[in-house]
């Protein structure tokens, strides 16, 4: 593995090629392992709410906590990288998340589940410590495919942590999994530690007024306010079709197992490549035409899930293709939004990715929330209403930015191939 022991200054100038393929791997496994920390309750909200004696509507409030920790995280902790040594973050925050595993994992109640979830989202965002890392180590005509990659990393992690929970479940019990992987946590905070380079910031600023210059980028930065709107959107829509899933699959019309039902990770987990794609067409200048392609199909694929709620083969079939193209279309979109959001002061990577990865998991927050009342009173098909109204609205959305953008141009990635990499998107 690549092992850089020198400090660097990150000044917002391009990477200078220090990101070995060992460094970038673990890199990727640790933005999964952390990602994942978030998800492992979704095909388990069934078991778990037997357990601890909880309503639907409580069970769903798992999921709700788990991304509301982490949008609080995004704001607290995201912008620390900043103003500390990234290394020692990322490194922190791995080893807190391992800690707030244990807590759940432990959970006697409802109170303390809520809690260890909640903590476990705050401390999970070393994840997003990671990717601007990995884009400021990057060569910049690399910096997308590098971007790709430790999403697609952080992208498997939490797809796949539906299937890890649903297998472990059956080996042992639903605590099974926050075990495990509190273990694993608690491995890749020493392992981050001997491979990572130490790598300075230099915001100049102290705590509060690093905090005021995150929200005070939403004023200043057009590309960042689009972006996190579309981003929200994606979201919103990703997590409606997540949270009421294990609701349709473990009642009549399938009956499956929590273990079945963890499964389908594996196939959403196929389209994790959209990420590595949509990075590869960032670094050709086409990053505003794979947001509009994934807005359009993540609307089409809510058709296809409207045709799954019924049972039977042909609709089990539907629900599939229609999970395989949902995911592929938000991890189009969010690598896209990424690409720009970060171009925009290179300087300033961890408070962008701060502000915008904040409005992206309160929309997850919102669209689990949302489901959890309109599953209650109408069932799938109120979902999949639900699901394609807040596509419906993204699509408006891009259409909308694209107005702006042809009425002011701007030297964006479309007509500059690696301005999204370079920090010419003003």
């Amino acid at each position: 593995m690549t092992h850089v022991t020198h400090t660097r200054k990150d000044d917002g100038s391009p990477g200078g090629g220090e990101l070995g393929r060992g460094t970038l791997l673990v890199m990727a496994v640790a933005c999964g392992l952390s990602a994942g920390s978030n998800y492992f309750a979704q095909p388990l909200l069934g078991v778990i709410g037997r357990e601890l004696h909880m309503g639907t509507a409580v069970s769903a409030l798992v999921v709700t906590a788990a991304q509301l920790g982490y949008a609080l995280g995004l704001i607290l902790l995201l912008p620390l990288g900043d103003l500390l040594e990234r290394r020692r973050l990322a490194v922190a925050l791995c080893a807190a998340t391992a800690a707030f595993l244990l807590v759940t994992a432990n959970a006697p109640n409802t109170a303390v589940l809520l809690a260890g979830t909640a903590l476990t989202g705050l401390t999970s965002v070393g994840a997003q410590v990671i990717v601007p890392y990995a884009a400021t180590l990057a060569a910049p005509e690399k910096r997308g495919r590098t971007v790709g990659t430790v999403m697609t990393g952080l992208l498997l992690g939490i797809l796949l942590a539906r299937t890890a929970a649903g297998l472990l479940s059956d080996l042992g019990s639903w605590r099974t999994v926050y075990w495990v992987n509190a273990v694993l946590m608690a491995a890749m905070a020493v392992l981050l530690r001997c491979v990572l380079p130490r790598l300075r910031t230099s915001a100049g600023l102290g705590y509060p007024g690093l905090l005021a210059s995150t929200v005070g980028l939403f004023a200043r930065e057009p590309v960042l306010r689009w972006r996190a709107a579309l981003g929200a959107l994606s979201f919103a829509s990703f997590s409606v079709l997540w949270t009421a899933l294990a609701f349709l699959l473990s009642g009549p019309a399938y009956g499956w197992s929590e273990s079945a039902i963890g499964l389908l990770g594996l196939l959403g987990a196929a389209g994790s490549l959209a990420a590595s794609v949509t990075g590869r067409l960032a670094d050709r200048g086409l990053v505003h035409h794979a947001t509009g392609t994934g807005a359009f199909l993540l609307l089409g694929s809510w058709a296809l899930l409207a045709l799954g709620g019924s049972g039977g083969h042909w609709s089990l079939a539907a629900l599939l293709a229609g999970i395989l193209l949902l995911d592929a279309a938000v991890q189009g979109v969010q690598i896209s939004n990424q690409n720009l959001v970060y171009a925009v002061r290179p300087e300033a990577r961890n408070r962008l990715n701060s502000a915008y990865m904040t409005s992206y998991f309160a929309g997850g927050a919102l669209g689990s929330a949302l489901t959890s009342a309109t599953w209650g009173t109408a069932g799938w098909t109120g979902v999949c209403t639900l699901g394609a109204g807040l596509s419906a609205v993204l699509v408006a959305t891009w259409l909308a930015e694209r107005r702006c953008r042809n009425r002011r141009p701007v030297p964006v990635a479309d007509s500059a191939p690696h301005a999204a990499l370079t920090g010419s998107v003003q």
